[in-house]
């Protein structure tokens, strides 16, 4: 790094290997065995949604996630699971002890005979302990920890992640196991370590959460044997993590009625319909800067409808607080979530509530128009599912049967067709006060 000490680290490049008679030959595409290409099931379903079935025998999966996310005890359940399936599977740790993963073992409940550890950081030990094992399935926590000692360089510097990565990759692509490897990621959520790294490894999987809430969302940001669009649901219970089926029940369990500045939005992730509370809440300030503050929304996104609330509706919240919040601790950056943010917004300043059975969709442009949003058939057809029975939508919306769509043109249309009556504001009240 420019202008600091001690930073550069000398790395060695190793000279490539000649061609030998053990090289391999060209073969006609036609003639490429299928075998080895059916994935092995992990047993989690939600994964399995994920990896499209399953992992590939000789493929090489990279999980990342910030610490403390879950993703050992993701991994450790899988293991569990796929060696009650008859499967041998063998378990790197090269941060904790054999005694810290047994303990979370017998919480999780995965002491099952067909998993076997072996607590070593060397890259030469964990190609001993998998020639050993002979194993279907690899996992490697993590691969920032593990260490070549041919390559000159400490462990966890690129050069090491790097080449220890590749010779992994290697032996899967060689007829060898499935590799799990579990990377670090960096402040800013980015995988750490060289990009080279992502583009080594055949599926990359991203956990996701706010470890204040239970919700966990798993996503593959690359997948060279299926689509990238599935989206699986995981909740942290005290028995380690469980498939959510159907999230409705934790996003929209505890919503109240008639509340001024709720409002919920359909959204997709991935291919997968959500259907999500929004909150606002807006408090008169005499601050010259009034704070604006966020939770699973995109603050620059947020400020835009502001601008556009006060230039096109007539809405200003120029000398008003403004806290925005989506339920659960998901984070949504889908545009189609503009008009109920707006509604939200309009809703709390106002203190006229939104209807309970209704759902808006649709992304607001710069002028107060409502424009059309992807996958619409499919978030209407969720709403009208979990029993919403009105939406608020752009006139180019198709019909949906259970729903009514009212076609909106205009946010200012929207806000006068969707604001219900106004209620009194809240007074101060002391809780457990006796009224004397």
């Amino acid at each position: 790094m420019c202008g600091e000490w001690n930073t550069l680290v000398e790395e060695v490049d190793r000279p490539l290997p000649a061609a030998t008679a053990d090289s391999a030959v060209p073969v006609a595409l036609s003639e490429v065995p299928a075998a080895g290409s059916v994935p092995l099931t992990t047993e989690i379903p939600e994964l399995d949604r994920v990896l499209g079935g399953g992992l590939v025998p000789g493929s090489v999966t990279l999980v990342g996630g910030e610490p403390g996310i879950g993703k050992s005890t993701l991994l450790l359940q899988v293991l569990a699971e796929m060696a009650r399936a008859g499967r041998r599977c063998l378990l790197v740790s090269a941060e904790e002890s054999p005694a810290q993963v047994r303990r979370r073992a017998e919480r999780l409940g995965a002491l099952i005979p067909g998993v076997w550890l072996v607590g070593e950081t060397s890259l030469v030990g964990i190609q001993a302990a998998i020639a050993e094992v002979a194993p279907d399935v690899v996992v490697v926590d993590s691969i920032q920890t593990v260490w070549d000692g041919e390559i000159d360089s400490s462990p966890g510097s690129v050069g090491q992640v790097r080449g220890c990565a590749q010779i992994l990759v290697a032996l899967a692509k060689s007829g060898g196991p499935a590799i799990v490897l579990v990377g670090h990621v960096t402040k800013e959520g980015a995988l750490a370590g060289p990009r080279v790294l992502e583009h080594m490894v055949d599926t990359v999987l991203s956990f996701e959460g706010d470890r204040h809430h239970a919700l966990r969302l798993l996503r593959a940001v690359k997948h060279r044997f299926g689509p990238t669009g599935e989206l699986g649901l995981f909740e942290m219970t005290g028995d380690g993590l469980t498939g959510v089926d159907d999230p409705a029940g934790l996003f929209l369990a505890d919503r109240r009625s008639s509340v001024p500045g709720s409002v919920v939005f359909p959204a997709m992730e991935g291919y997968r319909p959500l259907l999500v509370e929004i909150q606002a809440l807006v408090v008169p300030t005499n601050m010259p800067s009034p704070r604006r503050s966020v939770s699973g929304y995109d603050s620059g996104r947020l400020a835009l409808l502001l601008a556009v609330l006060d230039q096109r509706v007539g809405i200003s919240l120029a000398d008003q607080e403004v806290y925005v919040s989506v339920v659960g601790g998901v984070r949504i950056a889908d545009p189609g979530a503009d008009l109920a943010v707006c509604m939200a917004l309009a809703s709390a300043r106002t203190y006229r509530p939104i209807a309970d059975d209704l759902v808006a969709l649709g992304e607001v442009g710069l002028g107060g128009e409502v424009r059309q949003i992807a996958h619409t058939p499919r978030r209407l057809a969720e709403a009208a599912r979990l029993g919403f029975t009105k939406a608020a939508a752009p006139p180019s919306s198709p019909k949906s049967d259970g729903i009514s769509v009212r076609s909106v043109a205009t946010l200012g249309e929207a806000l006068e067709r969707s604001l219900g009556p106004e209620t009194s504001s809240p007074k101060l009240r002391v809780v457990g006060s006796t009224g004397h």
